[in-house]
């Protein structure tokens, strides 16, 4: 059994036991978190696809933990004007384990 959610704007194929990196989330780190944007669920064969979301169905994790990612180096140069700039980013995000799947 799979299903494909949503969170902060990307979609993700999960099953149950996978870990993923996601964006930020507001819940401390040890917590249930449940995602009720789930756009599709597949059960044994049995493929059930929301419009745009399955009614009933959400995903269930743990948080593990919170970290930010690799940082991230743009660079910008205007040619015989002088200017130059370095710009770096780091993005915040949670690692989470998928516990179940209910749909």
């Amino acid at each position: 059994m799979y299903a494909v959610l949503e969170t902060g704007g990307k979609q993700y194929r999960v099953i149950a036991g996978d870990k993923l990196e996601i964006e930020r989330l507001e819940t401390e780190a040890g917590k249930p978190v449940t995602f009720d944007r789930v756009l599709l669920v597949n059960n044994d064969g049995k493929v059930t696809v929301g419009s745009p979301t399955v009614s009933g169905a959400n995903v269930v994790a743990d948080v593990v933990a919170h970290k930010r990612g690799e940082k991230k180096v743009t660079f910008k140069m205007k040619r015989r004007k002088g200017y130059h700039k370095t710009i770096g980013h780091r993005q915040e995000l949670t690692v989470v384990k998928i516990t179940a799947i209910n749909a």
